[in-house]
């Protein structure tokens, strides 16, 4: 996993890049806060370990823009700070962070810290596939309802169009029987009209009714229609 890594201070910054690296992950290196945001902006990184105090631009700063970037919402920000007030750790978390870690730091210290973050970023992924295929099964089953509330609003009218202009087409009527067919079309015409018009007006919350077997279909019925329609 490629992952962003900013400290001031030389030592930190090798030290938590070895154990990092340990775990196998591609660890880009910088030594101020204007370098790894300028990195994440590039190329955004899923895990990012920042120090708080650093020049240019501070760790939490980092943080928060981060958090407003479109690609930064999933992403786990660990803060290694100095710092061991319980304000200091408001802070941290108010600006965005995942976790933070103090100094004085250990290697099993930030091995610790890195195997939490895998394991909430486990979580986190599973549980936004999840909410994916939730979305496309809803998804789903409106294209279903409202496929089939089409077919019963539309089916009997379209037929009788259709039955009607195919008896004109070929001949089948006598003259003094068009004039009434032609009627007769245009009014499923207007009946598959009308049911256009419901579907465009149908209310931001539609509702389902029962269909047949437990299946349900969209309503389109005149009462579905949203409060401003007409």
């Amino acid at each position: 996993m490629r992952l962003l890594l900013a400290d001031d201070d030389p030592l930190m910054r090798e030290l938590l890049a070895t154990v990092l690296t340990a775990f196998e992950h591609e660890v880009e290196a910088f030594e101020d806060g204007a370098a790894v945001w300028a990195a994440f902006e590039s190329a955004p990184a899923p895990l990012v370990v920042l120090d708080w105090e650093m020049p240019r631009i501070n760790g939490l700063e980092v943080c928060r823009r981060i958090r407003e970037h479109p690609e930064g919402r999933d992403t786990y920000l660990l803060v290694v700070t100095g710092r061991s007030k319980a304000s200091d750790l408001d802070d941290v978390l108010n600006a965005g962070a995942d976790d933070y870690l103090p100094k004085p730091v250990t290697p099993s210290d930030v091995a610790a810290r890195l195997r939490i973050a895998e394991k909430r970023m486990e979580t986190a992924a599973a549980r936004r596939h999840a909410e994916d295929e939730l979305r496309k099964a809803r998804y789903l089953a409106g294209i279903g309802e409202l496929s089939l509330a089409l077919q019963h609003e539309i089916n009997n009218p379209l037929a009788a169009l259709l039955t009607t202009s195919a008896l004109i087409t070929n001949g089948m009527l006598k003259p003094d029987e068009i004039p009434e067919s032609l009627k007769t079309i245009d009014t499923q015409a207007q009946r598959i009209a009308d049911v256009l018009r419901r579907l465009r007006d149908v209310s931001q919350q539609p509702r389902t009714v029962e269909y047949a077997r437990g299946q349900k279909m969209l309503d389109l019925g005149p009462d579905a229609r949203g409060p401003k329609a007409r």
